[in-house]
């Protein structure tokens, strides 16, 4: 199994910005869409029940005539989608080792802004939640893994903090450079290169603005709220569109930092990277976590990028694959082996 000592990319690229801008340029867009079509996987789109009227989207594959290892519920990062180069490439890998594959999208990600009136923010695990519960029952294969990026490294954590209340069975959840202190993600964003910020922004306000022009009665998003920086418009979204009241607090809503992840009872493994240019490695560091969780410690790899070669592959899709194979097989092992 890799791990993350045994990730040396060339030194050519080893620049963490390098790989970080590398993982989300179109050429591995490209290069994801052409792995997950040589699988030969037929492909589905789905509504799912996310609770109290909420509908999420989801994209499930499956290999015709392949014996089924398991499930694999994948989520992806912030302004990223189902069809993310990582969700693509790691949707690859574990369906040539024998998964079925469901790439969730979160509202008003991946085109699915008409499904729900209310605002995606970083709080609505919840429905996220309801929706895994709904994709377990829709698909009853077992044993059911998680896996997420970024942000959705973060929700898939917390979604296995809530498994066990949720009443939903998980093997494994797999998190790459999972969004930890969001505040302190905030002043990396704003202290570090400035092609980050401009990235989500740019992104961000695109949602926005089609939120408005599809509930024009419920978000009346002026220009002038669009052409905020990052932290007054999340502000402005916590103050309008949220209970929290103050950005302290919405900050600390979705925060897995410190001894938040201690009371996982689901078995984890967390990989992150030495030069993060957006999360700040040092949190990891300081996590209180059970013995069934494994942090793995990269002394490369940028934001979710673990490139490995010219030819763009990545050392993440594999280390996620590796994990959640070796937990499925223990999961359907019988007992007296």
């Amino acid at each position: 199994m890799p791990t993350a000592a045994d990730y040396r990319p060339p030194r050519w690229l080893r620049n963490a910005h390098l790989q970080s801008l590398l993982g989300t340029s179109m050429l591995r867009r490209r290069r994801g869409e052409r792995a997950l079509q040589a699988t030969g996987a037929d492909t589905t789109v789905h509504l799912v029940d996310g609770g109290e009227g909420v509908r999420l989207q989801g994209l499930h594959s499956a290999i015709p005539g392949m014996p089924t290892r398991g499930l694999a519920l994948l989520l992806h990062g912030w302004e990223g989608s189902a069809e993310s180069s990582y969700m693509r490439l790691t949707a690859a890998q574990l369906l040539r080792r024998g998964f079925e594959v469901f790439r969730l999208n979160f509202r008003d990600h991946g085109d699915t802004h008409h499904l729900n009136e209310g605002i995606f923010h970083s709080n609505r695990i919840d429905e996220v939640v309801r929706a895994a519960c709904d994709v377990a029952q829709r698909f009853a294969r077992r044993p059911l893994v998680v896996a997420g990026y970024s942000l959705g490294g973060n929700f898939a954590l917390r979604l296995a903090l809530r498994a066990p209340a949720a009443g939903l069975e998980l093997a494994h959840v797999a998190a790459v450079c999972p969004v930890l202190d969001p505040a302190r993600t905030m002043d990396a964003m704003e202290q570090g290169l400035p092609v980050y910020m401009w990235y989500f922004e740019r992104k961000w306000r695109d949602s926005l603005a089609r939120k408005r022009e599809l509930f024009p009665q419920l978000h009346s998003i002026d220009n002038q709220v669009l052409g905020l920086r990052m932290r007054p418009l999340t502000q402005w979204m916590v103050e309008r569109h949220t209970d929290f009241g103050t950005l302290d607090r919405y900050f600390d809503g979705y925060s897995i930092a410190g001894n938040r992840l201690a009371a996982l009872q689901v078995p984890a493994s967390i990989l992150m990277a030495e030069d993060d240019p957006v999360i700040p490695v040092e949190g990891f560091r300081q996590l209180k976590l059970p013995a069934g969780t494994r942090l793995e410690i990269a002394p490369w790899g940028g934001h979710c990028g673990f490139l490995e070669s010219a030819r763009l592959e990545g050392f993440a899709e594999r280390w996620v694959a590796e994990r959640l194979v070796t937990a499925a097989d223990v999961e359907t092992r019988p007992a007296s082996a």
